[in-house]
């Protein structure tokens, strides 16, 4: 392993003192001539030198690092969401670190300590749970001593930027769309007990049955969290059930209906019509490819850093609450009735 060089040895080699280096390596403003600067940035691009982030945070009280709290990276859509906000961080000249909360709102306390111990400047919070008791949380957030922005699953009553889909828009027009294609024994397959975001999408599957006439039938929802081999294990009640339709709330829990139909010789759409959610697995190995609500990760992680980086900028600016509008898209799992 070579050794690593340091600005006082490039200070040495240029005739300069080491503080003159660190001012020229690191673009700020200083007396220095064009010659002089030449120098010292071909010596470093020689030497292979790599700043210390570590003495340059404490010097500058910023350590150009984010945090990522997230309840599942084995889901679709958060390892989606997770890759897009890397990126955008990384364009912005910021390392972002990505942690996994199991879904337990006690590692969202854990972790929100441990990012802050970490020296992060700014925090990414997706909660585990939104139906938790917030009190300890909302308490933790208020006293945290860097900014965050909330994504996707957020509290209610708690004033902070936010940003999120429409869920209960998601669910109205997943629904509509398969009862616009005729039918009308719809088994709806959903977290609802445990997240806030599942119980807008019911609502939003309630309020397009309403507004079609048909009757709401407690039996055609099915409870489910959100990974797959729990959804495989629902998945057996709609067959229990009349349904011809099915709207599956996340793309891991049209997974794993997938995975329970395909077993029992039904095939989708002939057997079973489905709308999933997400849209984020348009690259999974089955045919026919999935209609899905799609919540477009690149432009929540747009809003995000944006967001983040006006409250790095501007501490004490009033909080923003941005709801994004989903869409269908239309693929072969639906079939008229």
């Amino acid at each position: 392993m070579a050794q690593k060089v340091t600005l006082k040895q490039i200070a040495n080699e240029v005739g300069l003192s080491p503080s003159s280096v660190s001012l020229v390596l690191n673009n700020r403003p200083c007396r220095i001539s064009e010659e002089n600067r030449r120098r010292i940035k071909e010596v470093a691009a020689r030497e292979h030198y790599v700043p210390n982030q570590i003495a340059r945070s404490l010097v500058m009280r910023e350590s150009k690092t984010l945090g990522l709290i997230v309840p599942n990276i084995e889901s679709r859509f958060f390892s989606s969401l997770a890759k897009n906000l890397e990126q955008r961080c990384r364009a912005e000249g910021y390392a972002l670190f990505i942690t996994n909360s199991d879904g337990l709102p006690e590692n969202d306390l854990d972790l929100l300590a441990l990012l802050v111990t970490r020296g992060v400047d700014g925090i990414f919070l997706v909660v585990a749970d939104e139906l938790a008791d917030d009190s300890v949380l909302v308490d933790e957030l208020s006293h945290l001593p860097v900014p965050y922005v909330m994504i996707d699953r957020v509290v209610d009553n708690l004033s902070c930027d936010k940003v999120l889909f429409d869920h209960e828009q998601g669910g109205y027009m997943a629904t509509k769309y398969l009862l616009e294609k005729g039918h009308e024994r719809i088994a709806c397959m959903v977290n609802a007990a445990k997240s806030m975001t599942g119980r807008k999408r019911l609502a939003g599957y309630e309020r397009a049955l309403t507004e079609a006439g048909v009757a709401f039938d407690p039996l055609l929802v099915v409870e489910t969290d959100y990974y797959i081999s729990d959804a495989y294990e629902a998945s057996a009640n709609v067959l229990d059930t009349d349904a011809t339709a099915v709207f599956a709330s996340s793309d891991n829990i049209a997974l794993g209906l997938l995975k329970r139909l395909y077993q029992r010789g039904c095939r989708v759409p002939s057997d079973y019509s489905v709308v999933s959610y997400d849209n984020s697995a348009a690259d999974a190995l089955f045919e026919p490819a999935l209609t899905s609500i799609e919540q477009d990760v690149t432009m929540l992680s747009e809003h995000a850093i944006n967001m983040m980086l006006r409250r790095i900028e501007k501490p004490t600016a009033r909080p923003i609450e941005r709801v994004l509008e989903p869409r269908l898209v239309v693929q072969g799992s639906v079939s008229p009735r």
